[in-house]
């Protein structure tokens, strides 16, 4: 069943319960109060017959017509009896003497009033002293026209009822369809969406209602399934890009190694070649499997020098881009050399800074580079290094975690977008607290602190 039609099946067997409880509650309050009616109405008709039989002889004949008057106006479709002390009908008839019974009578002389209902009558008794004695009066009437309105009562509110189902099922499916609208565009947005309109939200509602904020979150779902697939995408050029230099080497050095015999000095210079190559593609191996977080940090904690490291990797640098070399200024600022001992991974330590100097001199557009190793008042060792390039838009600086992400502002820069991401893992897993400050076309500022 649909959505929109269980919402106008309840909301129909609401309304039905609903109005069935009212009419039952209705129609009971109609039966009592009618029956109180009619009992009052007897009671002032008793009063008034008791008077007209009764007082005849001592009212002025004035005030006795007045009350026959009354009297004959009141007692259409009532039976009256006056009993004496011996339950002997004094005035009245002998019709409906079956129910007053002398026990009743007795009844009506202890109580000095009873009503009750019998047969389809409704009775009404009182005790009526007079100067002759004490009479008993019965009126009854009969519940004919009582029944009858009863009966047009529950008709109404059948007729009602059905009038109202109908009425409530209409508008309850006109409702549900109004209502469903929203989902129905969602429903058509949602199949619209493959792996290349991810990015683009759903668009949410005027209405600050539940369905907004259903909308509001699966858009932040759509946005983490999108960022998963560029990751995915940038993942996969990035191996191909990678593996494919290394390879194609290898097979363009056998290709041609091949082509004649060699002497023994070629064999090895060739395998000397290879295995760099195997090397290379190993490390890459390592590098992913680290970003993926599949390669734990080894077991052993070696001691090394932190500056040490960094002149290592300088050195690396200045091969790498030798015409920036006169750009980067390196300032070591420890007096104690103990404090430049640490613990941990020396060989991830040395990727992570190659990368993170390598960026600097990547997107410094030609400005200096400042590195700063210092210690601070604490004891603790911190490692700064500033350039005064592109800068990274500050609405991406959330996201420099993600690997192969890249900011929009790279322009024709080559990279993979690795480089920072596996930087903050491997000082993550060394323990070294890792923080980063970026103004777009100002520079960025990243430091590294060692805790001792």
């Amino acid at each position: 069943m649909t959505i929109r039609n269980r919402l106008t099946l309840v909301l129909s067997l609401t309304f039905g319960v609903i109005f069935i409880l009212a009419a039952i509650l209705v129609y009971v309050v109609f039966y009592r109060m009618s029956e109180r009616i009619i009992f009052s109405e007897l009671q002032k008709t008793s009063a008034l017959s008791a008077m007209f039989y009764l007082e005849e002889d001592e009212l002025p004949a004035g005030d006795h017509a007045r009350i026959r008057r009354q009297f004959v106006e009141s007692i259409s479709n009532t039976d009256v009896k006056v009993y004496d002390a011996d339950n002997q009908l004094t005035y009245g008839n002998g019709q409906l003497d079956a129910q007053v019974t002398p026990e009743v009578l007795d009844q009506i002389r202890r109580l000095e009033q009873l009503h009750f209902k019998a047969a389809g009558y409704y009775y009404y008794g009182i005790l009526y002293a007079d100067n002759q004695g004490k009479f008993v009066v019965v009126v009854a009437t009969n519940n004919v026209f009582f029944i009858s309105q009863s009966n047009q009562l529950l008709l109404v509110m059948a007729v009602a009822l059905v009038a109202g189902l109908l009425i409530i099922f209409l508008m309850s499916f006109w409702l549900s369809r109004r209502a469903y609208k929203p989902i129905a565009r969602i429903i058509k947005s949602v199949n619209l969406l493959n792996a290349d309109t991810l990015h683009q939200p759903l668009p949410l509602p005027d209405t600050k209602d539940e369905l907004y904020e259903l909308l509001h979150t699966f858009n932040g779902l759509l946005h983490r399934l999108s960022e998963t697939f560029v990751i995915q995408k940038n993942f996969i050029n990035y191996v191909s890009h990678e593996f494919n230099t290394p390879l194609a080497a290898i097979t363009g050095n056998l290709e041609v190694f091949v082509q004649k015999n060699r002497t023994p000095a070629e064999y090895r210079d060739l395998a000397g070649t290879l295995l760099g190559h195997v090397a290379y593609i190993e490390q890459l191996m390592d590098n992913l499997r680290l970003l993926a977080g599949l390669h734990p940090t080894p077991p052993q904690q070696t001691a090394y020098r932190i500056d040490e490291i960094l002149w290592s990797v300088l050195d690396r640098i200045y091969l790498r881009w030798p015409m920036e070399k006169s750009l980067i200024y390196t300032t070591l600022d420890v007096q104690a050399a103990d404090k430049l001992l640490a613990h941990g991974n020396s060989g991830q330590l040395e990727i992570a800074l190659f990368n993170l100097i390598d960026n600097a001199v990547k997107y410094s557009d030609g400005n200096p580079i400042t590195v700063l190793l210092a210690e601070l008042p604490d004891g603790r060792v911190r490692l700064t290094i500033q350039d005064r390039g592109k800068g990274i838009p500050a609405e991406e600086v959330p996201l420099i975690h993600q690997p192969f992400y890249r900011g929009r502002n790279v322009g024709n820069t080559a990279g993979s977008g690795i480089g920072l991401s596996l930087a903050i893992l491997i000082c993550k897993q060394l323990a070294i607290a890792f923080s980063i400050h970026s103004d777009e076309g100002r520079g960025t500022c990243v430091t590294l602190t060692w805790a001792h």
